[in-house]
Parts: structure tokens; sequence; C-alpha cells
């Protein structure tokens, strides 16, 4: 089909698309995404996009569920619904659910627990379980099989140029996140900030990804490290964001910046791979020499740009491992609690106000490795996590949003209470059973903790 996009005319229009995300905070939503692995249950190997234990015949039969094909060419690429949610795949086959809009924790912890129920059913008739960490515990790169998208095999061709790790990033981690709304530029300057700081502190709440090819890796949230060694035009966490007028036209010159990977045209993708998206919206793209570039066009370049907080028409919080199930809820509810409630947002901005651009450097580079032991300012993360947390706790229980039970919406943070009370990580928590009760042998993970 010919692209209906409407064209660019300036930078303004660029400005603009990210400003009409803006919302009444009456308005806002949660949307909560998750990844995980797909494995066979008689092999435990990855699973491969055809046959009758592949990602297709999966996609295939979550059809009678409520879910509509959508193709790639011959191949279903992913699943959408009329609820305004859908099932994607990662490049090695990860399979990810991205939850619709919803007003509070209730509705998308429903939604959460829903789709497992679903998904768990319908592959434990194939023979494929699912497994929520934040990198494979036992699989090497090259026995995984690549998904049939025409993006990541221009992503697969270019990434091996830009850092030493960005296949595995596409292979073998897997996330979960949390999308979140802002009501003007001012509050959005507020939430980007605030989270930027303390993305790493979500991190190592969530620190699940020890082990390597069968082993500990030295690392307890391997997954980010992996970013660091990604490609830093598009990773990382943009140290601008904290600088005096940061705002919506600051953060399009950085992503103007950030070198394309493609253009989509007519269902076919382009390989723009390290050129600029000001040299197209100039008419000068290599790739498509004195054409201009549509919306549709600037959409596709965003999803490209990897930021540990990514900033769409809402904002993505993009720190975080895999995880199983039980703690996929406590993630938008962390982020819910600090960040919509304006209380607990202005107190998280006074935690932050005193740190340096280095304070978030040894953030971002030793918590992968340390975990809620990462010394920082005179403590440690683990005593900032609790600080986080009982902000977030606090927005929380004014949001006052009660379930059908007449629960509110706090208890959904008891996963990750738990985890900061004791100071010992999911990953920790790892490989202690991999020292201990499961004598060195990783896919014992896949027992205790598969779907």
């Amino acid at each position: 089909m010919p692209d209906t996009s409407p064209p660019i005319s300036g930078k303004a229009d660029l400005v603009g698309f990210l400003e009409s995300g803006a919302k009444p905070a009456d308005q806002w939503r949660i949307g909560t995404e998750h990844e995980k692995f797909a494995y066979d249950l008689e092999t435990l190997g990855p699973v491969p996009y055809d046959g009758p234990r592949g990602v297709k015949a999966l996609l295939e039969g979550l059809y009678p569920h409520g879910w509509e094909p959508v193709y790639e060419g011959d191949n279903v690429i992913a699943l959408k619904s009329d609820h305004h949610n859908s099932v994607s795949l990662e490049p090695g086959g990860q399979v990810e659910l991205s939850g619709a809009p919803l007003k509070n924790l209730h509705q998308t912890c429903d939604e959460v627990t829903s789709h497992r129920r679903i998904v768990k059913e319908v592959g434990a008739a194939l023979g494929i379980g699912f497994l929520g960490l934040g990198f494979h515990p036992a699989w090497k790169r090259e026995d995984i099989h690549w998904m049939p998208k025409g993006r990541y095999a221009i992503m697969r061709r270019y990434m091996p140029t830009v850092g030493s790790l960005g296949l595995d990033m596409m292979l073998r981690t897997c996330t979960v996140q949390v999308n979140l709304d802002f009501a003007d530029e001012a509050s959005m300057v507020e939430m980007y900030r605030v989270s930027a700081a303390l993305q790493p502190v979500a991190t190592a709440l969530f620190a699940n990804s020890p082990f390597t090819e069968g082993g500990p890796n030295g690392y307890l949230s391997y997954r980010m490290h992996i970013w660091t060694d990604t490609d830093a035009d598009r990773c990382g966490m943009p140290e601008f964001v904290f600088e005096d007028g940061f705002g919506f036209e600051r953060y399009v010159d950085y992503l103007l910046d950030v070198p394309m990977y493609f253009v989509k045209r007519e269902g076919r993708y382009i390989d723009a791979a390290g050129q600029s998206f000001r040299d197209f919206m100039a008419g000068k793209l290599p790739a498509l020499p004195g054409e201009l570039p549509t919306m549709a066009d600037f959409e596709d370049h965003l999803s490209t740009v990897f930021p540990d907080v990514r900033l769409k028409r809402y904002l993505e919080m993009r720190g975080a491992d895999g995880a199983p199930w039980s703690r996929l809820c406590a993630l938008p509810a962390l982020w819910t609690g600090l960040l919509y409630d304006a209380q607990s947002r202005g107190a998280a901005l006074e935690l932050i106000a005193g740190w340096t651009a280095e304070d978030r450097a040894h953030l971002r580079r030793e918590v992968p490795r340390l975990g809620l032991a990462t010394p920082f300012r005179g403590a440690t993360v683990r005593e900032l996590a609790l600080t986080v947390l009982g902000l977030a706790r606090e927005g929380l229980a004014r949001r006052n949003i009660p379930s059908a039970l007449g629960n509110d919406e706090q208890h959904y943070l008891d996963p990750l209470q738990k985890v900061a009370d004791s100071g010992q990580t999911p990953a920790e928590e790892l490989l202690e059973a991999f020292h201990g009760r499961w004598t060195g042998t990783v896919c014992r993970v896949l027992e205790e903790y598969g779907y």
C-alpha cells in the first residue's frame, strides 16, 4: 500500500508530534510491556519460527483468544486485538506483550495475568514453555533462530559495526517496561529527570541475569551491562536531560543526531543504517535520494533509539530485566507511584537534586555488577531503593484506587519491598540456588522459574 502518512515540513512538526502526547492527569494511563523466552519443553532449546513447535504455531494458537494476525510478507510477525494491545516477536523469538493503556494497576495486572494463562495454555499444547529472565542462562548466540522481520536483518548487519554486544541484546535479552503519560513539557521534564536518575534503582531491584551459557557471568544484571556496549549513539542515559533548556525540542535534536537503521516503503525495509535523518529531511538521504520523510518515517526512527528512558508521545522506562510473572506488576507500581503523584515526584526531584553527572554514571556503571550493594554517596543503592520504594508507596496510597476486593495499589510493590528489605537481588537468589540445590546445573532455573 502507498504511504499516506503526512509529510514533515520542518523540525517544528517533530516537536509538535512529541508534544501531542500531553494530556490532563485524569487521562493518564499505564502501559506495561514484557518479554519472555520461548523454549522447547522437551529439548529446553530455542524455538524456531516454523514447525509444529515453532513461534508461528504459537501465534496461530492465540487466534481463537481474540487476536488477529499482522503480516510482513507471508509471515505472521505479530498479533493485535480490539483492546489496543499486541503480541510481537523480538529478534530471537522472545514473545512480547505490549499492553493496552489502562487506568490503574489493577487493570494492568489483570491483563498480564490473563495473558500468562492463555500463552501458557497454548504453549503447553505445542510443547513450548516460557522463561522470564533478563538474559538467557544457557543458550549460545549461534543456536538461536532469527525471526523473519526485515528490520532485524538490517540491525543484524549493522550492530557488530558499532558495539560488541548488540547481537546479544537482540537475541538473548528480555525486559519488562512501563509506559507513562505526562501533562505538558514541564511535567515531562520532571518525570524524565526522575526516571533517568533512578533507573539504576529499578535495574538493581529487578537484576535477574547472572548466567551466560551455563555459568555465572560476573554480573547481577548482565542485560543492563550489554547496553553499555551495544551502540553508544542510541543507548545509555542522555546527560543533556539534566541541563537547563531540556524539553521537546532538545530531545528532537538528539533524535536527529542518532543514525538511522531503515526506511519502510510499501511493506519493504530499505537499508539506511548509519545514515542521517537530518539529511533525509533535506532530501539528501543516500538510500532514497531526493525523497523527503513522512511522520511515519519519524515514528519508525523513534523506535530505533534505545536510551534507558525513551520519550515518544509518552515515557518508556527501560532499565529492568525480564522477570517471572510474580514480579511483572511491580515495575508499573514503582514508576506509577513515583511519577503520577505530584508530591512523590517532587520528593524524588529533591532526592536527586544534588547528584552530579559522575554520580549518575557511577550508578549506571556499577549497579549491573553490584546491584543493591553498590556504594553511593556514603551509603548503598539498597538504602536508596528503600527510600524510593517509600515514595512510590506513598504515591500509590494517595492515588487510593481500590480493586474489586477493596485493596489499593500499594501491594503490587510487595515483591520489590521484599528484595530491598533483604538486600538480596533476584540474581543473587539464582546464584545461591546454582551453587546450592542446583549443584551447578543452570537449566534447573526452568523448573523453578519457567511459566
